[in-house]
């Protein structure tokens, strides 16, 4: 025991996943006749941990393209729709310091999955969808194995004659080319 210490360290402590399906009724200004298209835009959201959960609250816009008057005009309705999901967390281990520190990760942006007129003919059924990782960061311990100072990984060392060859001629190469241009500025200078 006397070879081991404990390092507390920040880590990922909990994780958490969603996917979420919601229906979303829209009341346009007109009674449309047919949809042209529907996609989801401005996506703003913030997260934050309540105990064993981490709630997600956020925003997006709604557009719907759609005919009215018997198909003789097309308008684009918008809506701001407001959400609160709850993803449950999942701990690896028991013995955490509880921290507020959360990370999440946008997996599926919201999308419209299916867009219909209701029964009634005065309103869009809009469904969408959207998921999410988040992860908690806390702190935890590790366990450590220490080593005397003096220990180090053996190295394996391959010894060959051309690398030790290849340095010694280069260094008695560069030795010579020096001595040489020594010996020209010595006569340059006795010229004089």
């Amino acid at each position: 025991m006397k070879r081991l210490r404990q390092i507390v360290t920040k880590a990922v402590v909990a994780k958490g996943k969603k996917r979420t399906e919601s229906s979303e009724v829209l009341r346009p200004p007109h009674t449309p006749t047919s949809i042209l298209g529907c996609w989801v835009i401005n996506h703003h959201y913030h997260a934050k941990k309540h105990g064993k959960y981490v709630e997600i609250t956020g925003k997006f816009d709604v557009n719907v393209w759609y005919a009215y008057n018997n198909h003789t005009k097309t308008a684009v309705y918008t809506d701001t729709i407001n959400y609160k999901d709850r993803v449950k967390l999942h701990y690896r281990d028991e013995d955490v310091i509880d921290s507020d520190d959360v990370k999440v990760r946008v997996l599926q942006q919201p999308n419209c999955i299916e867009a219909i007129i209701t029964q009634n003919g005065d309103c869009f059924n809009v469904v969408i969808e959207r998921e999410y990782l988040v992860e908690v960061i806390g702190e935890t311990k590790v366990v450590v194995s220490v080593h005397p100072i003096e220990f180090e990984e053996e190295w394996k060392f391959q010894h060959g004659d051309d690398d030790e060859s290849s340095s010694s001629s280069s260094s008695s190469s560069s030795s010579s080319s020096s001595s040489s241009s020594n010996n020209d500025e010595s006569s340059s200078f006795r010229k004089r």
